[in-house]
């Protein structure tokens, strides 16, 4: 039986690379630090490591409440420690009086800098407050390089994960059917929108399943995955509850709040 079969075949590469890490773990008999996870990532990194005896798996992103993380893998001798995860925390300064930042802005400003995204962890954004997490190792390169966002200038200082803003995601929780479990179709469930109008945003590129965005209105949608639709905001399906006697899927989904 094939370790594929139970995943997409975009996700095969990354399959590929957590079996990398667990082998370099066991032929080394070292720690493995990897880059920062989403969470879908996270899910697969538990369903491979997760049961080993020989290897063991610990997420951290600096907070319990974090979406993004490092992950661990280690021997069983090794008891790992926040310091292992190596992470730094920052919080913007600003003119907030004459401007705001949201977190495309934030987004938007590492990747002109050349951060790639598995080096920095969540944006956290609540009113005009706006920190980052980023793995050590390119936390001297933003400091020096990061100095503007959008238009504004901005400096970067130090806070401890203490100090990390907590953003809670509530889900406004609903129940459903669906004729199938195609990206279009949960869309247009999620979303109340017609499968006309949800099809052109997933072929325009404005939809993300797991936070990579998915232009294939056949995709295939899976219990537990995370949807976001620019314009419409974010939701996760939560559970596939098996078929009515008509012969469609019941599915229990939130739109977060």
């Amino acid at each position: 039986m094939s370790i594929y079969q139970h995943y997409r075949p975009e996700e095969h590469e990354f399959v590929d690379r957590v079996m990398r890490w667990k082998s370099e773990t066991v032929e080394r008999y070292s720690p493995k630090l990897t880059d920062f996870l989403d969470p879908r990532e996270q899910e697969i990194v538990k369903t491979i490591v997760g049961n080993d005896t020989d290897v063991r798996l610990s997420l951290w992103g600096g907070s319990s409440f974090s979406e993004r993380k490092r992950a661990l893998l280690y021997p069983d001798y090794y008891e790992a420690a926040q310091d292992d995860y190596q992470l730094v925390f920052y919080d913007i300064a600003y003119p907030s009086k004459f401007t705001t930042i949201e977190h495309r802005d934030v987004l938007g400003a590492l990747m002109n800098i050349g951060v790639k995204r598995g080096k920095y962890g969540d944006i956290l954004i609540s009113g005009d407050q706006v920190q980052f997490v980023c793995a050590a190792e390119i936390s001297g390169f933003i400091e020096l390089n990061l100095t503007k966002i959008g238009k504004s200038g901005v400096k970067l200082h130090h806070i401890g994960n203490h100090d990390l803003m907590e953003i809670k995601t509530d889900y406004d929780e609903k129940n459903g059917t669906v004729s199938s479990l195609r990206l279009d179709v949960i869309v247009a469930e999620v979303y109340n929108l017609s499968r006309s109008k949800a099809s052109p945003l997933i072929q325009q590129g404005r939809v993300k399943l797991n936070h990579k965005i998915i232009d294939q209105v056949a995709a295939e949608v899976m219990e537990g995955d995370e949807l976001s639709v620019r314009g419409f905001g974010r939701s996760k399906l939560f559970a596939i509850e098996g078929m009515t006697k008509k012969e469609k899927w019941r599915i229990r989904y939130g739109l977060l709040k």
